[in-house]
């Protein structure tokens, strides 16, 4: 057949010759499909393949993960993580995100809303990832930007897993300094960006629309009581003992167990009155628990193991809320924990334990991180807020740097850029408020992260 006969029938539509055509089409393979777990496979293989084992860094920096997180799992995960899971989940299901979103609208009163916005990561206790989908919510439903912004940064920068975290393994100073520092760069960042953008913010606030009001379940005083009664057995569980001989605060280690125990006396009450959880079931788990801390008094865990398991016992079996409650804590529990651990292997893995060494010599660490200068404080700001931090992992990983001679100012300086802003991070951002905002958010987090941490190392040296 010619050529000319068979455009003229590929012209008239004829089925005989597209049935011909698509027959002489080769398959095509979806590299896009392919490619990238055939990346994954081939370097995961090259790593095993070149595994140094010969090397006795190599095998040290192994050695020193594995302890470095069975140290995490005895010291911090049942007293420290599992009742800030609780308080979190409990957070989660109890806080109402309408409220939030009220008093930081544009009609709230500006105090009260870069108050209620700077503080909300505590009490939210969101992680990176959980803070833009409300930041996204809060924005398009007419929130200013500077409450946004307050929101965005303070979000997963201060939450109450971090702050504890922080406090007990990195110390009190840093712990206080990271606290206080986001709740005020929160609020610096956020005036500072609501004056940059204030002709198109009077614009907005003029076109916003109120709220509707909110409808809570449980009063508020009967919410703060019941927050306070958990954040209190979180604290006195993981109150240490200070170098000190004599001192209020080893007073108080002293007697921290039954402190703990009085809290979760009142907890257990809250959870008959308000949470209809019944009351012999609450009465037999509080036999259980005392009866093994008397029985094992030079091992506190075992009692407090024992009662996180009896409240979950409790919380599981009890329809409506308190059900929504364990779920919720699950949830932060399942999304948390395997990134922490994975985050302390890999601090182990590279930089070791504190007075040990890992695969990257200290001394790399202390050449670029260490001391106090504009570079050191300037680099850690932006590796921070390039990088992505899991939850909580940000605190593994600097334990090793400031161990292997990474100063405190630029620590301070990574903990107040690095949670709050990743590359990820940074492309949400910008499809939610455009490219010119999110610059200038980004700027404002590295410039005061890198004055901010000069200042610390100045005083602590």
């Amino acid at each position: 057949m010619s050529t000319d006969v068979v455009a003229e029938r590929r012209l008239a539509g004829d089925p005989a010759m597209e049935t011909s055509e698509a027959e002489e089409e080769p398959s095509r393979v979806d590299w896009g499909t392919i490619w990238k777990p055939m990346t994954v496979m081939i370097s995961v293989f090259f790593v095993f393949f070149y595994l140094p084992m010969d090397s006795q860094r190599f095998t040290n920096a192994v050695l020193e993960s594995l302890h470095l997180v069975k140290w995490y799992a005895q010291e911090h995960v049942l007293l420290c993580l599992v009742p800030a899971f609780f308080i979190a989940g409990a957070i989660s299901c109890f806080v109402s995100q309408a409220a939030v979103m009220r008093y930081m609208g544009p009609a709230a009163n500006k105090v009260l809303a870069y108050g209620v916005s700077s503080v909300s990561g505590s009490i939210l206790a969101v992680c990176s990832c959980t803070v833009l989908p409300l930041f996204a919510g809060i924005w398009k439903r007419g929130a200013g930007l500077g409450p946004a912004i307050a929101f965005l940064y303070s979000g997963p920068a201060i939450n109450i897993l971090a702050i504890v975290l922080t406090a007990r393994i990195l110390g009190l100073p840093l712990g206080i300094a990271r606290a206080v520092g986001a709740i005020l760069f929160s609020v610096v960042i956020g005036l500072l960006m609501h004056l940059f953008f204030l002709k198109e913010e009077t614009q907005k606030a003029e076109a916003a629309m109120h709220l509707p009001p909110v409808e809570v379940e449980r009063p508020l005083w009967q919410n703060v009581v019941y927050f306070a009664t958990m954040v209190g057995i979180l604290i006195f569980a993981n109150w240490g003992k200070s170098p000190q001989p004599v001192s209020i605060w080893n007073s108080i280690w002293a007697i921290k167990w039954w402190l703990t125990g009085a809290f979760a006396i009142a907890l257990g009450v809250e959870l008959i009155l308000w949470f209809r959880i019944k009351a012999y079931k609450v009465v037999l788990s509080a036999i259980v628990v005392t009866i093994l801390a008397f029985a094992f008094p030079h091992e506190p865990l075992v009692a407090f193991g024992a009662g996180i398991i009896a409240i979950t016992v409790l919380i599981t079996t009890t329809r409506g809320e308190s059900e929504d409650w364990f779920n919720a804590t699950w949830g932060f529990a399942l999304q948390i924990t395997p990134l922490l651990l994975g985050g302390v292997l890999a601090a182990g893995l590279l930089l070791g334990r504190p007075g040990t060494e890992g695969i990257i010599p200290s001394e790399w660490v202390s050449s670029v991180v260490g001391g106090n200068s504009f570079g050191a404080n300037f680099f850690s700001a932006v590796v921070g807020a390039f990088m992505y931090f899991a939850t909580l992992t940000e605190v593994p990983i600097l334990q090793g740097l400031i161990g292997s001679g990474m100063g405190n100012g630029p620590a301070l300086a990574l903990l107040l850029a690095g949670p709050a802003l990743s590359l990820p991070n940074m492309l949400v951002i910008r499809s939610v408020m455009g490219t010119t905002k999110t610059v200038v958010f980004c700027s404002l987090v590295i410039i005061m992260s890198t004055i901010c941490g000069m200042a610390f190392g100045h005083f602590f040296p």
